[in-house]
């Protein structure tokens, strides 16, 4: 009488790695742990144990794409050391890049989040309406919430897809401001500036 085996550790691993590997790869944005634990039907921890030895596997052979966990999920993109080849191929595509106004205003938003229209206008002295729909349209900034004192303004915050270009898993991972300002100044007033608290808006 032929006897059934359950597959080994090894193997199941093995097996629920190229399940991993497959899915991600066609993936158009970062796929959570969580989704991918339902999909498998194992536990978000192996899970993220696999990932991180898929990660390793690749890192150990040199390969041009690597594994990694950005806006609380996983993806697959090109290595950091290739970005000139990568960079030189998106821009053949000539896509139009963000002016300086709307990288401005996106910064402010993803330190000072949740911001509305008024608090970024007080920091920047202009009216960021034109660069606040480009970054709308962009995907990069969204509607948030609404501040629940006078005039529920409407606040803004960072998306899944601003994490996603950036190669960040949260916007904790995002660098010390003052990294970028090295006069003490402007680091002063900006901390001053982006210490607002949302009910000091009135505005929408």
């Amino acid at each position: 009488m032929e006897l059934n085996h359950d597959p080994t550790p090894q193997a199941d691993s093995a097996e629920s790695k190229r399940v991993l590997e497959a899915v991600i790869m066609v993936a158009t944005q970062p796929v959570p742990p969580e989704l991918l634990a339902q999909l498998l039907e194992r536990p978000v921890t192996d899970i993220e144990a696999w990932c991180d030895e898929l990660a390793e596997a690749y890192d150990e052979s040199g390969h041009g794409f690597e594994l990694v966990r950005v806006a609380g999920g996983y993806r697959y993109q090109s290595r950091g050391d290739l970005v000139s080849y990568v960079e030189r191929f998106v821009l053949s595509e000539q896509r139009s890049r963000l002016s300086g106004a709307a990288l401005e205003t996106l910064a402010i938003v993803a330190y000072k989040q949740p911001i509305s229209r008024a608090q970024i206008a007080s920091i920047r002295g202009v009216d960021p309406d034109g660069v606040l729909r480009t970054l709308v349209a962009r995907g990069y900034v969204d509607e948030v919430g609404r501040d629940d004192g006078p005039g529920q303004a409407i606040l803004f915050g960072t998306t899944p897809l601003f994490l996603e270009k950036l190669g960040l898993d949260s916007v904790a991972d995002l660098p010390p401001i003052a990294e970028f300002i090295p006069d003490a100044t402007v680091v002063e007033t900006l901390e001053k500036g982006l210490s607002i608290s949302p009910h000091d808006d009135v505005g929408t």
